[in-house]
């Protein structure tokens, strides 16, 4: 630790709150780590993408950071609440470096070397691929949502098109409360490119869209069996004809209450389930 940091108009602490800004993010290449539970998980999963800790003194004692594998300095309330893009960042901001996976290392050209195969626990068997695809989410929470949902269903990496929000935007990383350092992140391909190498690889890519065929009945089928791309669109506007026209399916999450809609990430999150429930139940 080094010495106390109380003012709020350091040019330390200017640096760092610019990386809530997307041209400095990118610029930099850095992103804004905030609270204990993301720092935790950044210390166990990729420490060497840490560069910098910022902690008030009573959140280094009640989060036990002060042998944090990282430059660390004890700053003020003050001084966090400059940082930090939260009103109430819990005593802890990070800077981290960002790292975002190749398209080609989830999807590679037949032949290449890719991810490892995810492996079932109760099996000792390789599971089939499971990919979730973002077409033009724009809403920081339901991003980071579909990442902590693809995280928790086992799935193998998760794809934001060019369109989508910045997985770095640090509304997303609190979203994902950490599992942004657990499952593999691409950005900027295009829709057409990342459907196009799933189909290469022998993926069956499914949208999520009000206009398919209900859940349960994909299943039933058995098409949930084998590896499987899903596609999630944009909030508002969902996927567009021309989008649609890409994949092999369109399926729906029934409704059986009486709500209007269901939410872009709580939709996003039962299709992944229920792919990680097919995969983990196959003959």
């Amino acid at each position: 630790m080094t010495d106390l940091l109380e003012n709020p108009r350091a040019g330390r602490v200017k640096a760092v709150a610019a990386l809530t800004k997307k041209d400095v993010r990118a610029d930099t290449g850095l992103f804004l780590l905030e609270g204990p539970q993301a720092v935790r998980e950044a210390i166990a999963y990729a420490p060497e993408l840490l560069r910098e800790l910022y902690v008030t003194p009573t959140a280094a004692e009640r989060y036990d950071l002060h042998d944090a594998p990282v430059d660390t300095w004890f700053v003020t309330e003050q001084v966090l609440a400059a940082m930090a893009d939260t009103v109430t960042p819990q005593g802890v901001v990070a800077v981290c470096q960002q790292f975002p996976t190749s398209v080609r290392q989830v999807f590679p050209d037949p032949g290449a070397v890719g991810l490892e195969a995810r492996v079932d626990p109760a099996t000792n068997r390789p599971l089939p691929g499971l990919v979730a695809i973002l077409e033009e989410v724009r809403d920081p929470g339901n991003a980071g949502t579909i990442i902590r949902a693809a995280d928790s269903a086992g799935a193998d990496a998760v794809v934001l098109t060019g369109r989508s929000v910045d997985p770095y935007n640090p509304k997303v990383v609190r979203s994902t409360t950490g599992s942004l350092f657990h499952v593999p992140v691409s950005v900027g391909v295009s829709l057409q490119d990342a459907v196009a190498r799933a189909k290469a690889l022998g993926y069956t890519v499914l949208a999520a869209d009000v206009s398919g065929e209900d859940l349960p009945a994909v299943r039933a089928e058995g098409l949930l069996d084998g590896p499987t791309a899903w596609v999630f669109g944009n909030e508002a506007r969902g996927l567009g004809p021309d989008d649609l026209a890409l994949v092999d399916r369109a399926v729906k999450v029934p409704i059986y209450g009486a709500a209007e809609s269901m939410n872009l990430a709580t939709a996003a999150s039962v299709c992944l389930y229920e792919s990680a429930f097919a995969l983990r139940t196959r003959a």
